[in-house]
């Protein structure tokens, strides 16, 4: 590690990389929101099937979890990582080796999964993997909740921004991701990645190679709120970016105070909200058919590949 990577990781001693602004000096071992240190966790790193197909293909993304969360959704389905109970701790040079090994597999990308909170360690291990040989896409899969000023950091090192847009009414983000201001972050954070990554573009194989997909998991008895969610979307972007309306919402255990998140989405509730993106004229769009609500969508953090 070189003196520059050092500097970069000073910066966790008053975190200030998220929306959360919590301010906790990581480098002496606090936590910040995001549930982790200054150290380096990964939970997983694997050819993944169950991306959008232009991500995943029959060739696999070559996902990488991290381990903890700046958002802590109640309803996680990851959440024996995004709580930090499950990874290993490994250093930069490291982490560039994994996306280099992923290449090696076949990895149609390198599919960061919910990595803003280590940006300190993902700049440096980027650049490094670069260096050495790393010319596949690279995929900032995230909750939404970014600064901007934290992901005009990545311009340049991001191909593709893989960004949720969770909820439209702050309540609801208050209520099941204690973020209110989710709504009025998610915006610009969107722009921001429109900005970096340009119109979509697509290879021989129909794989995407830059771009932005917005994806919107529609939680039952929420129609209303994933409707607005939509229309904001094509209204500000239109085919500037693809939409991307999942089905697959999982009950998890510990949802007794939230009655209703104990049950999958129906078929209708799902029909109505492609129905209606159709109806808007969205045409850059993917959706989930049959029954994706299925733990394959879950995999097993045992630091396979770590």
């Amino acid at each position: 590690m070189n003196n520059t990577d050092n500097d970069l990781l000073k910066q966790y001693a008053e975190c200030r990389i998220c929306p959360r602004n919590c301010g906790a000096n990581r480098i002496v071992g606090n936590l910040g929101r995001c549930r982790v240190d200054s150290r380096l966790f990964v939970a997983r790193a694997a050819l993944h099937m169950w991306e959008e197909p232009c991500l995943s293909d029959m060739e696999g993304s070559g996902t990488v979890f991290f381990s903890g969360c700046n958002l802590g959704c109640v309803f996680c389905q990851n959440h024996s990582i995004s709580r930090a109970d499950s990874g290993k701790e490994i250093s930069i040079e490291r982490l560039a080796e994994i996306f280099l090994d992923l290449q090696g597999k076949g990895a149609n990308n390198i599919n960061l999964v919910t990595a803003g909170h280590y940006l300190w360690h993902l700049i440096p291990a980027l650049k490094l993997a670069k260096n050495q040989g790393l010319t596949i896409p690279i995929v900032y899969n995230t909750s939404g909740y970014e600064k901007v000023e934290s992901l005009q950091l990545l311009d340049g090192l991001i191909d593709v921004y893989l960004p949720d847009f969770k909820y439209w009414d702050p309540e609801l983000a208050k209520k099941y991701s204690f973020a209110e201001d989710y709504p009025k972050v998610v915006k610009p954070a969107l722009d921001e990645m429109v900005r970096q990554a340009g119109k979509p573009i697509f290879d021989e194989k129909e794989h995407i190679t830059k771009g932005v997909i917005v994806r919107h998991l529609l939680l039952p008895e929420h129609l209303m709120d994933s409707k607005r969610i939509v229309e904001y979307l094509y209204n500000t972007y239109g085919d500037r970016i693809y939409i991307s309306l999942m089905n697959q919402y999982t009950p998890m255990d510990g949802l007794e105070k939230f009655p209703e998140l104990t049950r999958k989405v129906k078929e209708s509730e799902y029909d109505e909200l492609v129905d209606y993106a159709i109806e808007l004229g969205v045409e850059n769009g993917f959706i989930q058919e049959g029954e994706t609500a299925e733990e394959s969508f879950i995999p097993v953090f045992d630091c396979e590949g770590v």
